[in-house]
């Protein structure tokens, strides 16, 4: 059996705010600048840190998850990057050791030494006390700790004397221009202005301390076919068919592994741009409106007279719909942003959404299907007031209470719900025919 390896780290730090994202995009891009070929990874459901990262270290980032994408698959993945790729980053989600399955979890279950971004703008020494809390409370292979938000030279000095028998493997100064952020997360790489450039300047401003970095460990997986095996079994469930798949700054939150699944089954995939007022293309025989942004796009949603003739020729001719979450809210009668203006939307489902300041829903879910258990997330700032019934319930992965609302309406299926393709081919191909609605 093959084992191939590299250099893995998973990033993660004590609760979310630290810094991971801005320190796993900063050090993925150094090592390129190094010469280094990195792919990245991140824990748990995420769309937006993804794209990110991507634009960081040059290559499509995929989920990593012991529940949703599954411990075998994840393996894979990371088995196949490692064939070819000098350093795997891994970050993590919330804290190191929050969540089932959690950071902590990932790292033990396939080898993998974990480095600690600590925020130490408001000590010195302390750092050391955190790092010794992160590491013996699981426990987990501390590899060594990326001090976040220093001062001067002579506060890495004070960390670094801390940290006793922890490594301290970098440090970053604070950011004068830092990676801006809204509701849902970090803006979109595609909108924020001079983003190379603030990558450069991050990675450029990462002290790195190279001989402890060389001295860490490779770290090998087992490589088995495990994903493309189940996807092989229900290739000719989409063998010929065509699907139209939004994808714009309203339109934004795809999974790397949902567009390789529907390929995977047999799928021709074409895309189009609401945002632009590009109209379905003509050749499609299905559609799939993923999560995104329409509550910021919504005066542009409302005059994209073409894109909405198009939809509403769809809807009457019976082509199957799925409309995740942003998808959902874009087909709804109306919207309500964030600075309480009404925007009517396309209007297929009855009812509107309202934004809200507060986080409505979030976390790991799955739906049960006549295939078997499609897994997935939700991640919402907003409600959806309908006379529509559901038609079913996704489950809560953590309770197993009742999770998001399932709408059907001809051949729409519309939810909150996120769905992770590869964790069922055969229901997600079911989502795509007519005759499966």
């Amino acid at each position: 059996m093959v084992r191939p390896s590299a250099k893995v780290v998973l990033i993660s730090a004590i609760a979310s705010g630290q810094g991971k994202t801005t320190t796993t995009a900063a050090l993925a891009r150094k090592l390129v600048k190094l010469g280094k070929t990195v792919r990245v990874f991140k824990t748990g459901p995420d769309f937006i840190d993804p794209m990110m990262l991507e634009r960081a270290c040059g290559s499509a980032v995929h989920s990593l998850d012991l529940w949703m994408v599954g411990q075998a698959d994840s393996e894979g993945m990371l088995a196949r990057a490692a064939l070819d790729t000098d350093v795997i980053l891994i970050e993590g989600v919330m804290g190191l050791y929050d969540g089932n399955p959690s950071s902590a979890d990932l790292a033990r279950a396939f080898g993998v030494p974990v480095v600690a971004v600590l925020d130490a703008s408001a000590m010195a020494q302390t750092v050391g006390a955190l790092a010794m809390g992160l590491r013996d409370f699981g426990p987990v292979h501390l590899a060594g700790v990326i001090a976040n938000r220093i001062a001067s030279e002579g506060h890495a000095k004070m960390v670094a004397a801390a940290m006793r028998d922890i490594p301290l493997l970098g440090s970053q100064r604070r950011q004068d221009e830092a990676l801006p952020e809204r509701h849902l997360g970090l803006v979109l790489p595609q909108e924020v202005d001079r983003i190379e450039a603030i990558l450069d300047t991050m990675a450029d401003s990462l002290e790195l301390d190279m001989q402890a970095w060389d001295a860490l460990p490779e770290t090998s997986f087992e490589l088995q076919d495990h994903s493309s095996q189940h996807v092989a079994q229900s290739a000719a469930s989409l063998a010929g068919k065509t699907i139209a798949i939004a994808r714009d700054a309203a339109f934004a939150f795809i999974y790397p592994a949902n567009i390789e699944c529907l390929i995977g089954l047999g799928a021709e995939l074409v895309f189009f741009s609401p945002l632009a007022d590009e109209a379905i293309p003509a050749q499609a025989e299905a559609l799939y409106l993923p999560g995104g942004y329409p509550e910021l796009h919504a005066k542009t949603l409302t005059q994209a007279s073409n894109w909405l003739a198009s939809l509403h020729a769809a809807h009457a001719q019976g082509m199957p719909i799925l409309a995740e979450c942003g998808g959902m809210m874009a087909i709804t009668e109306g919207l309500v942003d964030q600075q309480e203006q009404s925007w009517p939307m396309a209007g297929i489902l009855p009812g509107k959404v309202i934004m809200q300041k507060r986080l409505a829903a979030l976390g790991a879910q799955a739906l049960a299907t006549p295939q078997g258990e499609l897994r997935g997330h939700t991640f919402h700032y907003s409600r959806f007031e309908t006379s529509l019934a559901a038609s079913s319930y996704t489950i809560k992965h953590s309770t197993q209470q009742q999770g998001e609302a399932i709408y059907k309406i001809g051949n729409v299926r519309a939810s909150y719900f996120h769905a992770y393709f590869a964790s069922n081919p055969a229901a997600t191909a079911a989502l795509f025919l007519r005759d499966k609605i």
